[in-house]
């Protein structure tokens, strides 16, 4: 009975003892941190000087593309029409284009939340193989993740005009291009696991 004391006295000493280093490197941590946040609040702040663009020093030759510096969707109000050589161009406006991307975003992501998971099983039984569905979340966030910078890619092979009426189908090959590069990108996922 007594050794029986004395071992579980010892293992008691022994996890106080394991507890008190704890504490103590906690401690010296906080310590640490609280330095480094009281030398964060002491250095200056950082502070940009204006920037100035002088657009009536820029010298247009020819212009071609899209050129967008600091826009937002509220900024893009009268940018439909614009004139070179007193002629009148007309081009798709960036706040059209920004709309049409975004559409393209939703119906994107829509896709994804309900379609994917009929694509991921698909694949699966296609390939014969038995993957796990916690796969399906990651893949699926993955995609979204990955939505923007396909659309840009897309969109920035457009050609420069478009005849009248043929834009809706133009946008509408983009979404039908994503969705088979996800199905193919599912199937190849799951052919490539371990």
């Amino acid at each position: 009975m007594n050794l029986e004391i004395y071992q579980y006295l010892a293992q008691l000493h022994s996890f106080v003892q394991q507890q008190s280093e704890k504490i103590s490197k906690l401690e010296r941590t906080v310590k640490e941190m609280r330095k480094e946040m009281k030398g964060l609040k002491e250095r200056p702040p950082m502070q940009v000087g204006n920037i100035e663009y002088k657009f009536d020093q820029l010298k247009v030759e020819r212009l071609e593309g899209t050129l967008s510096i600091g826009l937002n969707p509220s900024d893009l109000q009268g940018l439909e029409d614009f004139s070179v050589d007193n002629k009148q161009v007309k081009a798709p406006s960036p706040k059209d284009m920004f709309y049409r991307s975004m559409d393209i975003e939703q119906e994107i992501s829509t896709f994804i939340d309900t379609e994917v998971p009929a694509i991921f099983h698909k694949s699966k039984d296609l390939l014969g193989i038995e993957v796990d569905d916690s796969y399906l979340p990651f893949i699926q966030e993955d995609l979204k993740r990955q939505i923007p910078n396909r659309i840009a890619a897309y969109t920035s092979e457009l050609p420069e005009k478009t005849g009248e009426g043929k834009e809706e189908t133009v946008y509408s090959n983009i979404i039908i291009k994503l969705k088979t590069e996800i199905e193919n990108g599912i199937h190849q996922f799951l052919q490539n696991l371990p």
